[in-house]
């Protein structure tokens, strides 16, 4: 599991500027976009959180339908980047498998493992917080999923 070696150090840096450019240009996009929303029912968010889906329920105007695309078209590249994690996680089962002893398998996925729970708790709550139907969202069910992509995976990197 050692990235810089068997990819080299140029392709890490190749991967890493596209992750953060992808990041920076999601960002940017949906920053200009709910700055440029017209407000019709206060600006008083009902969450701990200031995020977009919040914002979006005072919004009053056609420009939310064009940030309803900019989410979509966020959760479809999110959706991408977890098909990737999980086609390399494929690979490196494969690999690990081909260890010969257990106790070096044992310990390669107790350390993938890990990682893969909280990818998957932060992309799954992440889609359906972003395109669940507004006919089931609770104010309660809403901060629970946005601490579950928010909070949960930055706190479990740290343990």
């Amino acid at each position: 599991l050692h990235y810089g070696t068997l990819l080299g150090s140029r392709a890490c840096v190749h991967m890493a500027a596209a992750a953060w450019g992808t990041g920076f240009l999601n960002a940017l996009l949906h920053t200009a976009s709910t700055f440029s929303l017209p407000l019709c029912q206060g600006n008083a968010v009902d969450q701990f959180f200031c995020e977009i889906p919040q914002i979006l329920k005072l919004s009053c105007s056609d420009a939310y339908l064009r940030e309803a695309g900019l989410l979509i078209l966020s959760c479809f590249s999110a959706f991408v980047c977890f098909v990737f994690i999980v086609l390399s996680y494929v690979q490196i089962f494969r690999v690990v498998l081909r260890i010969p002893s257990e106790q070096g398998r044992h310990k390669a996925f107790s350390t993938c493992l890990p990682h893969l729970a909280v990818v998957s708790l932060f992309v799954s709550t992440g889609i359906f917080a972003y395109l669940k139907p507004p006919s089931i969202s609770f104010p309660s069910l809403d901060l629970v999923i946005t601490v579950l992509y928010s909070v949960v995976p930055p706190v479990s990197c740290t343990l």
